[in-house]
């Protein structure tokens, strides 16, 4: 009872952070909106001044919504990964799925001097470079859930995974040493990871695949638990293990795959939320899990993009660099805690 009392108010306060942090993101950058223009721009009515209004309705409200979708989604698929894996280390990157969107990428952005100009333009837009990113994870994922229904064992399936994403590299690495600095330099932009400049169909397609890999995680919830006392304990409750795990690596890979795609391999937020959730409510229930790593994943990301943005400065600092100089410390602090407390 006591317990439950305490999540009760862990989870109101972190709803309430969500909430303030992004009206926060919308408010801070080179320009500052006072919270209460924004609630009036949102609620219908419009801003006192028509920048405000133009800079809320076409940057600042479609990028906080990505912030939201990029850190709920990241989080929820590394606590998939860390449960199947039953391994502290593993992401949601660990099948392969970033290096496969990467050398998609690397293709179209290091390959495309090899195509005439007007080839060249419709592959490097915005949408040429997303749908390359999918192609490139959507043919590793094929590749490890074909490998997955021949393979009885997990590990081996996580081994398959690092292997892709070791040929991935390679291939990514062989296309950087024939390219130019031109090429190279905006492939390490994208590889920086955006948040931004995603218009609002893109931004509804994203939504929409979140939405679909947190709907299949709600209905795997059962089966992550089981999992956690090993395949044998899972098999003994009745569980179909291997159609349970192609759920787990479907969810997690249209998760990640989408957010690749439309926003680059952001780091940090899948590996490390599931452990804050987990210190934090002292609990290893996916029931709580679940709830507590979206919650915490839609907040560290909103803070970590607020602050990237540099309130009241004209630059953007690589929201990648700053999720993991600010998450990292977080986490050997929130360790070091718990240590403490249990010696």
């Amino acid at each position: 009872m006591k317990n439950q009392k305490r999540n009760t108010i862990l989870f109101l306060y972190l709803i309430t952070g969500v909430l303030f942090l992004f009206f926060a993101n919308i408010s801070l950058g080179s320009v500052t909106i006072p919270f209460k223009e924004i609630f009036q721009s949102l609620t219908g009515g419009q801003a006192s001044k028509s920048t405000w209004e133009y800079i809320i309705i076409n940057y600042r409200l479609p990028k906080a919504i990505t912030v939201v979708l990029v850190g709920t989604g990241l989080s929820i698929s590394g606590l998939l990964m860390q449960t199947l894996f039953r391994n502290p280390l593993a992401g949601p990157y660990v099948l392969g799925l970033s290096s496969g969107a990467s050398l998609g990428v690397a293709f179209v952005i290091l390959g495309a001097g090899l195509l005439p100009v007007f080839l060249q333009q419709i592959v490097l837009s915005s949408y040429g470079i997303v749908l390359a990113s999918t192609l490139g994870s959507s043919f590793v994922l094929l590749a490890v859930l074909l490998v997955s229904v021949r393979l009885r064992d997990t590990m081996s399936i996580l081994i398959v995974g690092l292997m892709f994403g070791s040929l991935s590299t390679a291939i990514v690495g062989t296309l950087s040493y024939f390219s130019t600095a031109e090429q190279l330099q905006k492939f390490t932009f994208w590889s920086l990871g955006n948040l931004g400049n995603l218009s609002w169909t893109s931004i509804s397609i994203l939504a929409l695949c979140v939405s679909v890999g947190l709907l299949l995680t709600l209905g795997s919830i059962k089966s992550l638990n089981a999992l956690l006392l090993g395949e044998n304990y899972a098999r003994s409750l009745g569980m179909n293990y291997k159609k349970s795990r192609l759920i787990i690596i479907l969810a997690t890979s249209i998760l990640a795959g989408s957010i690749t795609a439309f926003a680059g391999p952001i780091a940090f937020i899948g590996l490390a939320v599931p452990h804050i959730a987990k210190l934090v409510f002292q609990t290893s229930n996916h029931k709580i899990l679940f709830w507590s790593s979206l919650l915490f994943g839609a907040v560290i990301m909103l803070i970590c993009d607020t602050i990237s943005q540099v309130p009241g400065g004209d630059i953007t600092l690589p929201i990648n660099a700053v999720t993991s100089i600010f998450g990292a410390p977080i986490v050997i602090w929130l360790l070091l805690r718990k240590q403490k407390m249990v010696g």
